[in-house]
């Protein structure tokens, strides 16, 4: 299951960066836009895996976790990458406009950090709901423990420590070398 995951995080890049490729430098939209719908079709290949995976017989693991954690995160972290490697490449290659950066400091970072925050939320959410998805299908305590005793108080941490992370860091000043 590690190879899968990490061919998908492979798979990822690799159908984003050839598909702004296609756009940008070589102008073939249609093409274009078949590599990046395949960007979320990785999410596809990897779940499928997992069910497979744990169908025949296997027991549950952390990899199991981490691959519904990939899950959740790409789908609701995808998105926003995916448009910042655009803006970026647009930029760079098609003479773009600037990318646009997140706010600095004041109301507007507080409000972009809620909301990345409540992305958090959503991807640890879905994650949780795919691993809820897995007990069911394998439907046997022991071989399921690993997710429900393991991975899904780990997202409830990764979600506090997200939560905390602004708050500890937004008093500090940031001094420019």
């Amino acid at each position: 299951m590690v190879t899968v995951i990490a061919g998908c995080e492979i798979a990822f890049w690799i159908f984003l960066g050839l598909g702004l490729i296609a756009r940008y430098l070589l102008r073939w939209r249609g093409i274009s836009r078949t590599l990046l719908l395949c960007v979320p079709l990785v999410d596809v290949v990897l779940l499928v895996a997992t069910v497979i995976d744990l169908s025949h017989g296997a027991s549950a693991n952390i990899t199991h976790g981490l691959a519904a954690a990939y899950l959740g995160f790409s789908i609701m972290f995808g998105h926003s990458m995916m448009r910042w490697a655009d803006q970026r490449f647009a930029h760079r290659f098609a003479n773009g406009p600037t990318p646009w950066k997140p706010p600095r400091s004041g109301p507007d970072r507080v409000r972009y950090e809620w909301r990345e925050w409540a992305k958090c939320v959503g991807a640890c959410a879905i994650a949780c709901a795919v691993m809820g998805a897995l007990i069911f299908v394998v439907s046997t305590p022991d071989r399921t423990t690993a997710l429900w005793q393991g991975m899904i108080p780990r997202l409830g941490m990764v979600t506090g420590v997200w939560l905390l992370w602004p708050l500890t860091t937004s008093g500090k000043k940031k001094v420019d070398a």
